[in-house]
């Protein structure tokens, strides 16, 4: 789910100066990124993306040229810009600086794009914000009578990645760039873990990383691939104790059968195990742990039914 990423905002700010954020703010038909999707532009460089080709070179280029605290625009992508996609879509294009950026506060942003638009909200928005006030429902984006209402960005699917060697670095790499994952990497020392990391990645030392399974959210997706079979079991059995959304360990289907046999003897049923994958990732692509890393990332972004069907036949 995309969401106004306001920590994101406040670092390029620090790191650039004034900065424009450019937004989709509504689609009609089709677009090459969804409402919310979003991109920083300053002087010397952009990050992010709304969708790339002449949409997003043109919306860069005005970003950098743009006067006005807020500014709107729609383009028609076929007629306006000659892109294929077929619909059309309204940006939004607010520069920041620091002031602007201590304002932003709640977890809702909600704001006119138009300098016509009614500077208090309408009652379509107020009646939005009071349910995410009274009920804690959190709003999609949406542009509705001249205010454009985005949740404020926070990771709501929680990952664990147990181990921090070759393999582990390659999933992290990929991993790491999804907005909507929460990761925490666990290794048994500091050194185990690259000189420098993604600055949204939560890196966790543990000398028994068996000690902080605990500690991850029952929503967590787990990918246990540590330097040792020894540490990899005792995980899966800390595991089976607690509730999880998913739990895979690499390796081949005979390093499982032995897990399958050890983790009854430590007392789980015979059919506990069957909440475990293994082997994760898709083998046909190869050993190369970036290849590895590709399949183990497509089988975590899965939606839950599709990746247990998935699995059903893969493994069969």
């Amino acid at each position: 789910m995309t969401g106004f990423d306001r920590e994101a905002l406040k670092k390029a700010v620090a790191e650039h100066g004034r900065v424009t954020r450019v937004a989709i703010a509504a689609v009609r038909g089709s677009s090459p990124r969804e409402v919310g999707a979003a991109m920083l532009v300053w002087a010397s460089g952009q990050s992010g993306t709304i969708g790339g080709g002449t949409l997003e070179y043109h919306a860069a280029k005005t970003a950098r040229t743009q006067t006005q605290y807020t500014e709107s625009s729609t383009h028609a992508l076929g007629p306006d810009l000659g892109q294929c996609c077929g619909g059309s879509v309204t940006l939004i294009s607010e520069l920041y600086d620091a002031a602007r950026c201590a304002a932003l506060t709640g977890d809702i942003i909600a704001r006119p794009i138009h300098a016509t638009a009614e500077k208090t909200p309408p009652f379509t928005v107020k009646r939005i914000l009071a349910s995410a006030r009274n009920q804690g429902q959190r709003p999609d984006s949406e542009l509705i009578d001249g205010w454009f209402i985005e949740p404020v960005h926070k990771p709501s699917r929680p990952v664990w990645i147990w181990g921090a060697g070759h393999v582990g670095r390659a999933i992290v790499s990929i991993l790491a760039p999804i907005p909507d994952l929460d990761i925490t990497w666990v290794d048994t020392s500091t050194s185990r873990f690259p000189k420098t990391y993604p600055s949204n990645i939560t890196v966790l030392p543990a000398a028994d990383p068996v000690r902080v399974v605990h500690y991850a959210p029952k929503n967590t997706a787990h990918v246990i691939l540590t330097y040792s079979h020894k540490l990899d079991l005792a995980l899966c059995n800390a595991l089976l104790a607690q509730e999880f959304s998913f739990a895979g360990v690499i390796g081949s289907s005979t390093k499982w059968a032995r897990f399958r046999r050890q983790l009854v003897q430590l007392g789980h049923s015979a059919e506990a195990p069957n909440r475990i994958t293994c082997p994760i990732g898709d083998p046909s692509l190869g050993k190369h742990p970036q290849m590895i890393a590709v399949g183990v990332a497509a089988e975590l972004l899965r939606p839950a039914q599709a990746a247990a069907e998935w699995n059903k036949e893969y493994r069969a």
